[in-house]
């Protein structure tokens, strides 16, 4: 973020704008913002997406008093901004990657987010990032970097958890490695074994006491593995911890309670699309787009700690309930006595 030596004239702000993405339910741009104002021009709120520089620890810095930073669990997942009519050769970080939404390969942009529960509930995203392929970095890459800076920042979770992607045997390692449990997705095809040195594929596995077995997952080690149906179909899931004399007290309703922290991720990726208007931008260079991007997690955040504090009752309430009056004052005002009496 940039250093502030003097009270700002800045005519667009980041509260100003973090307050228009989460009010207007239009495609958001520029010259809308400044046609709602009406006394700040477009290229005051252009000059606001170019000047400022934004970053995830600007975030965490604002948000870690209002979380408990202990034992909460900690999820990893990454989701497609749709972004169909952009042109990757004139607007940056625009690419094509696979989306769990559409299941094929959209354009977008790739955001990987690590999101955390506390153990009082209060949810939110403590660290982002933007998927560039310039980079030469994998994903796996970044969740371990963004990892160890939120770790570095002060947060302990209890719990890290994350889709099949992100269990690669290098980061199960390196989770076991920082002291930490996890949860994580894995194929139907992982190979596991009963008895050291006989594996065979999850899938394969017939003993399904609980839907839960303890098994040695190849070239890891032991971990709890547990099942549930999924779409008609079945999901696998594996839980180990740093003390492996843990192990065995976990049980199915552990789980399910993990696993409930971890689907919050997902939650999160839809509202900030359907609440924050995250997608909807059209400036093309890099630092605006970034500094649009944490505009709307902030947003998110907002309403999240509205929720949190029983402001609001869910993150969608207060889109919902902005535009009741106008709605029912267009409608009264728009409806005759006649049609009134025979809807009566």
């Amino acid at each position: 973020m940039r250093s502030i030596t003097k009270p700002s004239t800045a005519c667009c702000n980041v509260d100003m704008y973090v307050s228009y993405l989460l009010s207007d339910p239009l495609n958001t741009n520029c010259t809308r913002m400044a046609d709602v104002m009406e006394n700040i021009s477009h290229d005051s709120v252009n000059r606001f997406l170019n000047r400022e520089n934004f970053t995830a620890k600007d975030l965490f810095d604002e948000e870690k008093s209002d979380i408990d930073l202990v034992n909460g669990t900690l999820s990893i997942d990454d989701s497609v901004l749709d972004k169909p009519y952009s042109d990757p050769k004139k607007a940056a970080l625009i690419d094509m990657f696979w989306s769990g939404k559409h299941k094929r390969v959209v354009k977008g942009i790739n955001l990987i987010t690590l999101y955390h529960t506390d153990v009082n509930g209060v949810s939110v995203p403590v660290n982002f990032r933007l998927y560039n392929k310039s980079e030469n970095k994998t994903k796996n890459d970044h969740f371990i970097e963004m990892l160890n800076e939120v770790i570095e920042w002060g947060i302990s979770p209890a719990w890290v958890t994350g889709d099949s992607w992100y269990s690669s045997l290098q980061n199960l390692k390196y989770i076991r490695k920082k002291n930490l449990n996890f949860m994580f997705a894995i194929e139907n095809n992982r190979l596991i074994s009963i008895e050291r040195g006989q594996y065979i594929q999850i899938q394969t596995l017939e003993d399904w006491s609980n839907n839960e077995n303890t098994v040695y997952l190849k070239d890891y080690g032991l971990v709890k593995v547990f099942r549930q149906i999924y779409k008609k179909m079945y999901r696998y899931y594996i839980m180990s911890t740093f003390d492996l004399e843990n192990l065995s007290s976990i049980s199915y309703a552990d789980f399910e309670s993990v696993h409930a922290f971890h689907w919050g991720i997902e939650q999160f990726h839809r509202a900030v699309k359907q609440v924050c208007n995250i997608e909807k931008f059209q400036v093309r260079n890099e630092l605006p787009i970034r500094n649009h991007i944490f505009c709307a997690i902030k947003g998110f955040v907002n309403l999240e700690l509205m929720r949190a504090q029983n402001v609001i009752a869910h993150w969608y309430e207060v889109k919902r309930d902005l535009f009741l009056e106008i709605i029912r004052n267009y409608v009264l005002n728009n409806s005759s006595p006649t049609t009134g009496a025979v809807n009566a």
